[in-house]
């Protein structure tokens, strides 16, 4: 749903995004505005800056910047429209309402996405509870055999599924109709016959974010010719594609102190055994398929993953694209090399905590990995296969990113083959090129906006944006900014000015679409508000020398184009104007010169 801007100006002078922060990190008052460790990024000194008065927030750390919204939605790891539903819930301000059958079709959506999420809470509640009623010998025994705590399965909702029968008639009795029941996934229906989708197997709860039960999975505790492990099926409610196992307490450890890593593994059992070790940045992607949205949504949380898959060919080597998948997010990926043939849970068990732990320190950056993966791959005492093998890794040298990394791969490779380092050289420079490197043209650099004026015009938008004393004392319609985003600023601030209101960030925020250009250069202007950036003598100063070079620049461009101007016509009245206007702009260059900027 699209929310028009006076709606959202409603929602937003509702709240305090002081108050709405406090609900997720720890603020402490400095002066006129509140700090915390940012939540997006590790760090222990407080960089993470809150202005009640202007109601934004801005990262002096990481640059994360945005209103109460975009807090929510980052917080939340939800979409922009979820946020404000969840802001309009907690400020009690009803949504919009959508008029016929739009409207209409919405809310059937929610009365059976609603609908859906009550049958998979109480389905939970159900299998708990079989657990407990003294009837689940077989389950407790598994639960035994594999030293889950008793912590854990609390924790975790672990439950019982006894029977294919009994969970449909519980959950017909309880009022849910046949349709949604299927539709929830926790009953398949097959020739007309209704059964519990996890029949006879442990059940693990599927959580989201919001703590909300969105799907099962199920363990099989007795030898069986199928999969040990079964999901339910996709739902409006489920997509495993955009769903990670733990996430929802993970999202809980994000918010208490941070995350400075996460830990990925496959399943159920990796998960719980790593969090009761102590490993609480653990999430499960249930299964060796990466998907580019489980990527974008662990990117929320940290930008470091460990991947921890089992320690057999086929768990390290399945997942080769799923990693490429996690790196084209801009995610550190490193991999955790475990013993030959044992899984997480079984490195702990067998060996203990700390043994895992040391193959978290071992773990080694993706280009690492991926030799590795190619070296297990070949008998490096035959010669075919050695050949095979450096063939391949030199692939992998290539794509590293620097030449002073290849070199020292090249280096290795020697002393691991025995092949001299200009052989390998020459072979590497030989191959053919990889196909972003075939590209005709490179692809456009963006502007520098390092420049001198780009810098000059970025203070003097921030003095006016915060209020510098000194600001104030110049007509901001006089200044030619050197950025659009500059100039928005500036149109921004002359209006309130106009309509006797304060400035509030959080509308300007409403004007740039995060990860556009745009909204990075409105970050860096924020970046200016540190301290006694803008307030001091120098600041003033500096202020003036800024004014100076922006109109020093303007009148330079003006006079090249009257020159062109001048050039280009051969009416005489036209080159006497331009000749007029030439000497004009020539003074006021002057008059810059001599210190009046007015």
């Amino acid at each position: 749903m699209i929310y028009d801007r006076d709606f959202l100006r409603l929602l937003t002078e509702k709240l305090n995004i002081v108050e709405v922060a406090s609900s997720y990190m720890h603020l402490e008052k400095k002066g006129g505005t509140y700090w915390a460790c940012c939540p997006f990024h590790h760090e222990k000194t407080a960089s993470f800056h809150v202005d009640e008065n202007r109601q934004f927030y801005h990262c002096f750390g990481c640059g994360a910047s945005g209103n109460v919204i975009s807090l929510v939605k980052e917080m939340e790891n939800v979409d922009f429209g979820d946020a404000v539903k969840i802001l309009a819930e907690r400020a009690n301000v009803p949504l919009p309402q959508q008029n016929g059958a739009d409207g209409e079709r919405a809310a059937e959506l929610k009365r059976k996405r609603d609908t859906l999420l009550k049958i998979m809470n109480d389905s939970a509640h159900f299998y708990l509870d079989n657990l407990n009623s003294g009837k689940a010998d077989a389950h407790i025994e598994y639960i035994l055999k594999r030293g889950i705590p008793a912590n854990i399965v609390r924790s975790f909702g672990l439950g019982a599924s006894l029977n294919s029968y009994d969970l449909p008639k519980f959950l017909l009795a309880k009022g849910y109709s046949r349709q949604d029941i299927v539709d929830s996934g926790a009953v398949n229906e097959v020739e007309g016959k209704l059964s519990d989708s996890q029949s006879g197997r442990l059940v693990f709860p599927i959580i989201n974010a919001f703590d909300e039960v969105i799907a099962f999975g199920g363990r099989s505790i007795r030898p069986t010719d199928f999969a040990k492990y079964k999901n339910t099926k996709e739902t409006l409610i489920f997509n495993k594609s955009r769903t990670l196992y733990n996430i929802n307490k993970l999202k809980k450890l994000r918010r208490a102190g941070g995350l400075k890593d996460v830990i990925m593994v496959e399943g159920y059992m990796d998960a719980l055994s790593l969090y009761q070790a102590g490993f609480r940045n653990v999430v499960a992607s249930m299964g060796t398929s990466l998907t580019q949205e489980q990527a974008r949504m662990i990117k929320r949380y940290c930008t470091t993953v460990l991947i921890s898959y089992d320690g057999d060919g086929a768990g390290q080597k399945a997942n080769m694209r799923g990693l490429e998948i996690l790196k084209g997010e801009g995610i550190d990926v490193k991999v955790v090399p475990l013993p030959d043939g044992l899984d997480p849970d079984e490195v702990i068990k067998q060996r203990g905590t700390e043994a895992y732990r040391a193959c978290l320190d071992a773990a080694m950056p993706l280009i690492d990995y991926k030799l590795e993966v190619s070296r297990r791959a070949h008998d490096l005492s035959k010669p075919e296969e050695k050949l095979r093998y450096v063939g391949e890794a030199l692939k992998v040298v290539r794509t590293a990113e620097t030449a002073a990394e290849r070199e020292m791969m090249l280096k290795d490779l020697r002393d691991e083959t025995g092949i001299s380092f200009e052989a390998l050289s020459r072979d590497l420079n030989r191959l053919p090129a990889a196909p972003a490197e075939r590209e005709s043209e490179p692809p456009p650099k963006p502007a520098d906006t390092a420049g001198a004026t780009i810098k000059a015009s970025r203070f003097v938008a921030a003095a006016y944006l915060f209020g510098a004393r000194y600001a104030g004392e110049e007509d901001i319609d006089g200044v030619p900014f050197a950025n659009d985003v500059h100039s928005l600023i500036a149109g921004y601030v002359k209006s309130k000015a106009l309509l006797g209101e304060k400035v509030t960030l959080s509308e300007i925020f409403d004007f740039f679409d995060e990860g556009t250009p745009e909204y990075e250069e409105l970050c860096r202007v924020l970046d200016l508000n540190d301290g006694e950036n803008l307030e001091s003598e120098v600041a003033r100063k500096y202020f003036y020398d800024c004014l100076r070079r922006l109109k020093a620049e303007n009148i330079a461009q003006a006079i090249e184009e009257v020159k062109k101007q001048y050039a280009s016509t051969d009416d005489a009245e036209g080159k006497r104007q331009a000749a007029a206007l030439l000497q004009q702009l020539i003074k006021q260059k002057e008059k810059l010169k001599s210190g009046d900027i007015r």
